[in-house]
């Protein structure tokens, strides 16, 4: 029976931690680092007959270079419409189209430019490092009520130092991805 709640409250700060670690790494993709990713557009939203619908079910986004994002409309109608809806985002590159392709040539950063990514990816890692803590302190917390409830002492100190490795383990990822996207976005 304690081992199943220990597992329980275990598992459940493993899975909210897992969850930060992912939400970390999608955020970080979404920050512009001098080479074209398609995913810097994944939030831009295109008024389809009405509808507001996502760039890439519109249209297909590819990158050609290392500089550019091509995006291919399924419609040539809406080529205006998505220019206006990447003018409208804070993707912050102006889009050029030869009435076929629309495309986003990728400026090179400037080194201030670089800095403020790399603060603003820190920020977010900051973040996530918040949520990880937050699910090491529940997890503890309600390990702690279940004593009042019979669970023995040294199964919640074992439990307790399990989700303590837990929210190393995790803490560390969160780094390491930081880490990755510093030298991507500070590569010249």
């Amino acid at each position: 029976m304690a081992d199943e709640q220990v597992k329980k409250y275990i598992d459940k700060a493993k899975n909210e931690m897992e969850s930060s670690v992912v939400f970390l790494d999608e955020s970080l993709a979404h920050i512009r680092a001098g080479k074209a990713n398609t995913k810097i557009l994944d939030g831009i939203k295109v008024d389809y007959y009405g509808t507001p619908t996502p760039l890439t079910s519109v249209a297909t986004v590819t990158t050609p270079d290392a500089k550019t994002i091509s995006i291919q409309p399924w419609e040539k109608g809406l080529i205006p419409t998505i220019e206006k809806a990447i003018l409208a985002s804070d993707v912050g590159i102006t889009p050029a189209n030869n009435g076929e392709i629309v495309r986003l040539a990728i400026p090179p950063l400037t080194e201030e430019r670089r800095r403020q990514l790399v603060k603003q990816a820190g920020t977010a890692v900051e973040d996530a490092k918040i949520s990880v803590r937050n699910s090491r302190r529940e997890a503890i917390e309600a390990l702690k009520k279940e004593i009042k409830n019979g669970m023995s002492e040294d199964i919640e100190k074992d439990a307790e130092a399990e989700v303590q490795k837990l929210h190393d383990k995790y803490i560390k990822r969160l780094e390491e991805l930081f880490a990755l996207k510093e030298k991507e976005i500070m590569t010249v």
